[in-house]
């Protein structure tokens, strides 16, 4: 009976001298060593493991794949970047322009509007492709990577900048267009059919 509450005791102590080690260790803060210094491994099984997050953040590398981003006026709309998704999180709609209205930074024309541009955050791979396949390179990947929200639908993210009243006007704009050429066509099918 006295053996088993010695080592009882004995447990008991080894446990909680442990827990006020890590505790102890638990209140410094980790230094923000890159992950290419020749020490960061070892500094690690010396110290805390932990971060004080989000007062403390860890060095993000460059070249990593974070959130979609899209420079809307260098957009020519061309839906390579929704065709490419593996996931369907890009819809892009887009509206007929009767002319050519711009041109983008690399000085490509644009001949469609977006009538929407919509990115779901949620459903995201990061993988990189729409960045890789589009042609003006308006589809960036940004160094932000921490995206909390409440509600799903909030990590839905709407890149058009047109607001509903233009996108009726536009449609109605390309309708008459087309109707205008329609009608001239006709016109000159009679004419010629006429002189025939």
């Amino acid at each position: 009976m006295l053996k088993n509450t010695y080592n009882a005791f004995i447990t008991a102590w080894q446990g909680l001298t442990l827990t006020l080690r890590h505790i102890v260790a638990g209140k410094g803060k980790r230094s923000m060593t890159p992950v290419k210094a020749k020490n960061y491994f070892a500094e690690l099984e010396n110290k805390t493991n932990t971060i004080q997050y989000p007062k403390q953040q860890l060095p993000i590398p460059e070249v990593g794949r974070y959130q979609l981003d899209v420079e809307i006026d260098d957009c020519i709309v061309c839906d390579l970047c929704a065709k490419i998704c593996p996931v369907d999180c890009i819809d892009i709609k887009s509206i007929k322009a009767t002319s050519a209205y711009g041109q983008t930074s690399d000085g490509s024309k644009k001949m469609l509007y977006a009538e929407t541009f919509d990115i779901d955050m949620a459903k995201c791979l990061y993988c990189g492709l729409c960045t890789v396949v589009c042609p003006t390179e308006c589809i960036t990947m940004t160094n932000q990577y921490d995206r909390s929200v409440y509600q799903l639908g909030d990590l839905t993210y709407s890149f058009s900048d047109m607001s509903p009243e233009l996108v009726q006007e536009k449609k109605q704009e390309y309708e008459q267009q087309q109707a205008a050429k329609l009608a001239a066509k006709q016109a000159a099918l009679k004419a010629k059919e006429g002189g025939a």
